[in-house]
C-alpha cells in the first residue's frame, strides 16, 4: 500500500477524547486510512450516549492493509473492563493504556504509517512519575535521545528547551550543546517536511534577558549557544525577552520561537491560537502528534469540547 496508515491510540479510556474524535468523523473525509487503537466496546458505549453514528472497522494486531476500509474508523480492539462509560481517571486503566501504546510501537516499527496521534494520558496514574510526560515515555520507549517537543501552527510554532520539569529546576537542565542540537533538530523537521529554512528567535531565560547577578544563563549558555549557531544558520537570533516577544509584530518575523521553559511559550502560543495547534514530537523514529488538550474530566460526556486540534493533528499527517 503506497497510501501509509495513520495510527491513533485513543489515551485516557474516561476522557474528552472520545467526543473529540467522533466530532472529527462526524464532519472530516481524511485521504488517508485511520486505525485508531483502544476499546471498541467502551467507544461503542460513550458514542451511543453522545448519540454520533461513527462506523467501525474491527481489525487484528497482525491485520493486511486489504483489510482496511477507508469510509470507516479502523480499530484495533483492547479489551477493557469498565463498570460505567465515564468513570474518574484511576490506575485502573493503567495496564489498558499500556497495552495501547505497546501495540503502537510495536505496529511503528515497520515504518509503514504516517504517524502517531495519542489522546491525553494521566500523568498522575499512568506514568506514575516515573516519565515527566508522555513525550519523554515515548522517547525512552525509542531509545531517542534528541527529542524535541514542537507546538506547531502554520503562522507560528513554539519549541521549550526544557519540557515537563519544575521552574525551580530550568536552569539546571539548559546548557549549550541542548540548546544547539535543539535547533538543528527544528530545522532538520522544516527542511525534510516543508522545504524551508525556519526563521528562529531564541528567548532568554530572566526577565529582560539580564539579572542581578555577575554572571547570567544569558552570559553563560544562551548566548555562546546562539554564536555557535549563527556560525552555521543565518536566521536564527536572540536572546529575545520574553514578554515583549509574542507581540503582534514581533511574531510576524518568526517561524520559531524556541523557549527555555514550558510555560514561557506554551502560555502564548495557547492564548493566541487556542486549540488551533498541535504537539508534535521531533526526534523519533516517526512523526508523533498530540492534540493541545488535557483529558479535562469535567468536560466529559457534555458535549461541548472543541475538535480543533485533533482536527489539525489528522490534517497534517494526512498531507505528508
Amino acid at each position: 500500500m503506497n497510501i501509509k496508515p495513520i495510527l491513533i491510540v485513543t489515551g485516557e479510556p474516561f476522557s474528552i477524547f472520545s467526543e473529540i474524535l467522533f466530532k472529527t468523523f462526524k464532519k472530516n473525509k481524511f485521504k488517508k486510512p485511520i486505525i485508531i487503537i483502544g476499546s471498541y466496546n467502551l467507544l461503542c458505549d460513550q458514542m451511543k450516549f453522545l448519540k454520533y453514528r461513527i462506523r467501525f472497522n474491527v481489525i487484528k494486531k497482525d491485520f493486511n492493509y486489504k483489510d482496511l476500509k477507508n469510509n470507516r474508523l479502523n480499530i484495533i480492539d483492547i479489551k477493557f473492563s469498565y463498570k460505567n462509560i465515564f468513570e474518574k481517571i484511576s490506575s485502573n486503566s493503567n495496564s489498558y493504556n499500556y497495552e495501547c501504546f505497546s501495540t503502537a510501537l510495536i505496529l511503528l516499527k515497520s515504518k509503514k504509517f504516517s504517524g502517531l496521534i495519542n489522546g491525553p494520558i494521566s500523568k498522575k496514574h499512568f506514568l506514575k512519575g516515573k516519565y515527566l510526560g508522555i513525550t519523554e515515555f515515548l522517547a525512552q520507549k525509542t531509545n531517542s535521545k534528541n527529542f524535541v517537543m514542537l507546538i506547531f501552527n502554520n503562522k507560528l510554532a513554539v519549541s521549550p528547551v526544557s519540557t515537563h520539569i519544575p521552574l525551580k529546576n530550568v536552569y539546571k537542565t539548559i546548557s549549550k550543546k541542548k540548546i544547539v542540537n535543539h535547533v538543528q533538530v527544528i530545522k532538520k523537521f522544516y527542511k525534510k517536511y516543508f522545504k524551508k529554512d525556519p526563521k528562529i528567535a531564541i528567548t532568554g531565560l530572566n526577565p529582560h534577558c539580564e539579572s542581578n547577578f555577575k554572571t547570567s544563563e544569558e552570559d553563560k549558555i544562551i548566548k555562546p549557544s546562539l554564536k555557535i549557531l549563527r556560525k552555521i544558520y543565518s536566521s536564527v537570533s536572540g536572546p529575545h525577552p520574553a514578554d515583549s516577544l509574542f507581540m503582534k509584530n514581533n511574531i510576524k518575523k518568526f517561524d520559531v520561537i524556541v523557549g527555555m521553559y514550558h510555560d514561557q511559550v506554551l502560555t502564548p502560543i495557547k492564548t493566541i491560537y487556542n486549540f488551533d495547534a498541535i504537539n508534535i514530537t521531533l526526534g523519533l523514529p516517526f512523526l508523533r502528534i498530540s492534540p493541545d488538550h488535557g483529558t479535562n474530566y469535567n468536560m466529559i460526556g457534555k458535549n461541548k469540547s472543541d475538535p480543533q486540534s485533533l482536527i489539525a493533528a489528522i490534517k497534517f499527517l494526512d498531507s505528508r
